[in-house]
């Protein structure tokens, strides 16, 4: 009977007394494989990027209602703030978003949104254009541009076809206080803005501190891949003081097993190929032979 971890027993023993470990089964890899990439998930969604699903035309024809967006949570942590032109996801600021009754999520439906596997029923978040930043002056008139610092915007490459800047709601002059943003929808006859929530306590600003990241590309579907730069407009705006409802997918999830495979392959191998010293009474010796 060959003892515990070494090589076959075909009496074709090691000259040094070393040996080869049996290769792990799968199925006792598999909860290793999991617990890496549930760990993987968490802190992908947390610190680096999150997906999210747009349900709504606000922001066309920059985004469709059914697009998933990749959204950088990264910068932010390194002291980033957002800039003119972003589109950037949002916590509501407070009255952005109807009041619905939800059902209470049972602790499998808390656990998965919690690591990214499954959109949060609790999160109410918005995405929209950053228009100014702190210390702007932004303003429109009907029937007239967007200005921000006096600079009229050419929205021409973004705003919805056939949609005015403002006409529906015009809105200022006035500056956008320090660490607050002010935004809007591209598809500006269809989308509640800041402009409609001036009678908010935050007065249609967004405070910086519950903008959730950058959307920076449009990951799905395949045929509307995109990235989701800076209009050059804004551009010309002028220094600042600062350089529709979105749901969680799985991106997370499987960037987190994308992640997790690798180290347990990794591990594997190293288990497999470190050798085995065999020491006691029945350790295989120079003439080879089989431990009893």
């Amino acid at each position: 009977m060959s003892g515990d971890g070494v090589g076959d027993n075909d009496g074709a023993g090691t000259g040094d007394g070393e040996g080869q470990r049996k290769q792990r089964s799968f199925w006792k890899e598999l909860p290793l494989l999991i617990v890496i990439a549930l760990v993987l998930a968490l802190v992908i969604k947390t610190f680096l990027v999150q997906a999210f699903s747009i349900p709504s035309d606000s922001m066309q024809n920059t985004l469709q209602r059914g697009d998933r967006v990749l959204v950088d949570k990264l910068t932010p942590w390194f002291g980033s703030e957002p800039e003119r032109g972003e589109v950037v996801v949002f916590h509501d600021p407070g009255g952005w978003l109807p009041e619905t009754d939800v059902p209470d999520p049972n602790i499998a439906q808390k656990f998965l949104s919690f690591i990214g596997l499954m959109p949060s029923a609790e999160e109410k978040d918005l995405i929209k254009r950053v228009i100014a930043v702190g210390g702007d002056t932004v303003e429109c008139k009907k029937g007239g541009p967007v200005e921000v610092n006096g600079h009229a915007l050419d929205e021409k490459g973004f705003i919805f076809a056939g949609n005015t800047p403002c006409d529906d709601q015009p809105f200022g002059p006035f500056k956008v206080p320090k660490d607050r943003l002010w935004v809007m929808g591209d598809h500006r006859q269809n989308s509640q803005d800041s402009r409609y929530h001036m009678d908010n306590a935050d007065r249609g600003f967004v405070p910086v501190k519950d903008v959730v990241g950058r959307a920076i590309v449009v990951a799905w579907p395949l045929d509307r891949l995109a990235t989701l730069p800076v209009p050059d407009t804004f551009d010309q705006a002028g220094p600042g003081q600062a350089a529709a409802v979105v749901g969680s997918l799985a991106a997370p999830g499987a960037a987190g097993l994308a992640g997790a495979v690798p180290l347990v392959l990794w591990r594997r191998k190293r288990l497999t190929s470190r050798p085995v010293k065999e020491s006691g009474p029945h350790s295989t010796g120079p003439g080879g032979g089989t431990a009893g």
